[in-house]
This record gives structure tokens, sequence and C-alpha cells, in this order.
């Protein structure tokens, strides 16, 4: 709260941390609602109250998608920094880098105007916009001793990045196994484009403005559009956007097909 404000609802499983602080609001709320400090003011507030909401209890699966982002985040942090041995504030500076570099993380399209590159992103809920960072050197390849305390800082967050961005899109990648279904990628598809050095909270979006469907019908290469101008592209190096109803079936698109070991480079 003294960081993004008052939320309206706070969602976490049942530690005894959460359950603690929640029996703490409830005591003040009480406390703002009693007739000592029943005016307008403190009414509006209790009456504005945040709603925490539990899991189930013995339930840790029905917190998978948070659980899952936090176990990602702990396990390349502690690859990224290593051995070194980090201050107080350069540990909060790491950790700050690496929250924008997680809510900088595409979620949904803004627009289905094909010229729009646009994405709804977590830092939108937060600051309202999309998060950027200046441009710096690539520092990952020097060595520990080459460098300074502001640039190792920096080095942590960029192999931060790197290996968590890659992990992210695999994930997007492998979404659905073997014999799911699939739709081929549609034009106006707004994709994210896998690139090898991209700079810290940079994401390559590109639309689909026309596919190249082979002689059994599935889509393996499709033409991109972006601002810089048209390109071609394997679909193994596309993936779909996490919230993204563009590649639903429609009138005259591409049959569903069933992926097999051989062809299952097809995106999901």
């Amino acid at each position: 709260m003294s960081r993004r404000g008052k939320p309206l609802e706070i969602h976490s499983d049942n530690g005894t941390t959460f359950v603690g602080s929640k029996r703490e609001l409830e005591d003040m709320k009480n406390l703002w609602l009693s007739d000592v400090h029943r005016d307008s003011i403190v009414s509006t507030l209790a009456v504005d109250g945040i709603s925490w909401k539990f899991i189930p209890p013995r339930s840790p699966n029905f917190g998978g998608l948070w659980e899952s982002s936090i176990k990602q985040v702990k396990l390349y942090l502690r690859k990224a920094i290593g051995k070194a041995n980090l201050t107080y504030s350069e540990m909060y500076t790491v950790l700050t880098q690496i929250e924008a570099c997680v809510n900088s993380r595409p979620l949904v399209p803004l627009s289905s105007d094909p010229n729009d590159y646009s994405v709804l992103t977590p830092s939108h809920f937060l600051i309202g916009d999309q998060l950027t960072a200046p441009p710096e050197p690539n520092l990952r390849s020097l060595p520990e001793n080459r460098l300074t305390r502001w640039q190792l800082v920096q080095r942590i967050a960029q192999h931060f990045w790197h290996r968590w961005r890659n992990e992210y899109l695999h994930e997007l990648q492998r979404r659905y196994k073997w014999k799911s279904t699939c739709n081929n990628l549609q034009k106006g598809t707004l994709v994210l484009v896998k690139e090898d050095n991209s700079p810290s909270y940079a994401w390559s979006l590109a639309r689909v403005e026309d596919t190249h469907p082979g002689s059994d019908g599935l889509v393996r290469v499709v033409t991109l559009r972006c601002p810089s101008g048209l390109f071609k592209r394997n679909i193994r190096l596309l993936c779909a956007l996490p919230i993204d109803d563009t590649n639903s079936t429609q009138d005259g698109a591409a049959p569903v097909r069933v992926s097999t070991p051989q062809d299952s480079q097809q995106p999901c």
C-alpha cells in the first residue's frame, strides 16, 4: 500500500502473515465505524474498505498462477546474482529492475487496428503506461573484475532479463502439448517475435500480414508487418500473446489440426 496505494481486492493464500494482516485491517475498519470515529471522512474510508480473498485451505493450486511467476523470478534471480555480494541498495536496485522486467510483458493487444502495435501490460495497471528503459551497453560478456559496482548491478539485471524473457517466450510456445488442437495463425494477429539480443523491457511485436500454408493446409511461414516494414518468419520464432482472441477460429480459416512430434513447431 505504501508503494502502489490502496487496492480494491487482495488475493493470497492462508499464510499466517496474511491472515494476521487481514485481522489488523478488520480491526482498523471496526475502529473507523465506531461511534468515536463516525464522521463523514472516516465513514467514507471505512465503506471503501479492502476486500481480502483467501484461496481454499490446503489448496495451493488455486494460487498456481502467481506462485509459478514468483518461482521463476526467484530461480533466475539466484542464477543472475551467482556468488556476487550485494549491498542493500544494490539488491533493492536489482529487484526494482526485475519488477520492471516482469511488469513489461505484453498481455493483450490494445487495438485490432493492423497499424497499431500497442499492447496492454501489467505496468498499465500500475502507472498507466508502458515501461521503457534508456539504452545501455551489453555487459553480460564482461568479467566481473572489470566492472564497477553500478555496472555489476546492471549486468545482473541484464542476465535476469535475458534468461527470464527466453523462458517466458518458451512457456508461451509450449502452452499446449502434442496431440492438442491448434489453429493456424490468422491475418491481423499480433505476435511476439523471438529475437536473440533484445534490450531490457523491449518486446518485438508484429502483425501477421499474410500466411503461407503448405500442401497439407498448415501454416509454417508467415509474412509479418512491423513499423520498419515487411519480413518473413518461421512460426517457430513467433509467440501468440497470452490473452488474444484474434487467432480464434473464423469463417474461412484453415482447419484445426492435431500436432504430431514431427511438426510440433506449430505455435499456440
